[in-house]
């Protein structure tokens, strides 16, 4: 039978504060029930922990280094394009939070390309009709990826074309009609949302234009250093960001609000974290103290009643804030 700790005993164990604690749990990197004597308290298990003092204790040795990269590992790892520091993620030198309250895709897109103008993600209208979504967004990328011209040794004019094309490709099998405007408002045109939720979509492109070395641009950039074309470094990202514990952790959010709507919060969060199960929606590894994404995106989205319930009850039993995932959700739910 496993141990439990309490908070106190977990927190001298791990030497962390009370909010690294629970964006441990949120990752699912700490088992957490109700302790059962005092279910307002919470208990920890202890092979977890001692499994995470562990490898807290390695230091940062180049094998550390290397797997912390692939597994959120701590701390964060610097990229000329786009860091986190401080809390804050960082294109450029400029932060996205705050980038995100005035700048289209495309003018982040000339922050992170280094350019002196906004990228124009222009496409054509397939030669077929498709149904817009995932599975149109893999075709089409994997036929450019197939047609492309490998990336390595041509000019960094003709790379930039050859990635405004590719996203643009993208935004289209994704259902943006052809045309010149920003991404979102064909993106929002084609999904029939007033002017507050087109802004609301511009908002989010512009916040997940680039996250340093997640799991889909480590992809993306692994596919760069072989001079892969640049569309199938577009492909191998995305097909990374497929997974459930990736952009797939938006569906899960999702099925958390169905469920709360239909048992209650304050239950939802119990029987998800008695299952230790990680909590999606909530807490993030590189942002102990609050995700600022899901806080600017927040910002501009009214939060329905489920999901707000969701929400308190969630701080109320782990302390984690809200992230860029619950963000979408609350995006996606405002659309309809």
């Amino acid at each position: 039978m496993s141990e439990w700790l309490s908070r106190e005993e977990a927190l001298e164990r791990l030497k962390v504060r009370a909010q690294t604690l629970y964006a441990y749990v949120s990752r699912g990197r700490i088992g957490m029930r109700p302790d059962r004597a005092d279910p307002r308290r919470s208990q920890y298990r202890a092979d977890d922990i001692a499994a995470l003092a562990t490898r807290r204790a390695r230091g940062r040795s180049p094998s550390v280094i290397a797997e912390s990269a692939i597994a959120w590992g701590e701390p964060s790892i610097v990229t000329a394009i786009s860091t986190v520091s401080h809390g804050r993620l960082i294109y450029r030198g400029q932060d996205a939070a705050v980038l995100s309250g005035h700048a289209t895709l495309e003018e982040a897109a000339a922050v992170l390309w280094a350019l002196p103008k906004p990228v124009a993600f222009e496409a054509a209208s397939p030669d077929a009709p498709h149904q817009a979504g995932r599975a149109s967004a893999f075709a089409q990328l994997a036929v450019l990826a197939g047609q492309g011209r490998p990336s390595l040794g041509r000019s960094a004019a003709s790379l930039h074309t050859d990635a405004a094309h590719a996203v643009g490709v993208l935004a289209a099998a994704l259902g943006a009609p052809a045309g010149s405007n920003p991404v979102h408002q064909r993106l929002a045109q084609d999904w029939s949302v007033d002017a507050g939720r087109a802004d609301a979509i511009r908002r989010a492109l512009v916040l997940l234009a680039d996250h340093e070395l997640n799991a889909s641009t480590f992809a993306a950039r692994v596919a760069a250093s072989t001079g892969a074309p640049l569309a199938a470094c577009l492909l191998a990202g995305l097909a990374t960001l497929s997974g459930p514990r990736h952009g797939g952790a938006g569906e899960a959010v999702m099925q958390l609000a169905e469920d709360a709507a239909r048992h209650g919060a304050d239950a939802t969060i119990r029987r998800w974290l008695s299952h230790d199960r990680p909590l999606p929606g909530f807490g993030h590894q590189l942002y102990p103290d609050g995700d600022p994404r899901g806080a600017a995106l927040l910002s501009v989205i009214e939060v329905d009643g489920t999901l707000s319930s969701l929400r308190d009850a969630a701080f109320a039993a782990t302390g984690a804030l809200p992230n860029i995932d619950f963000g979408l959700a609350a995006l996606t739910r405002s659309l309809g």
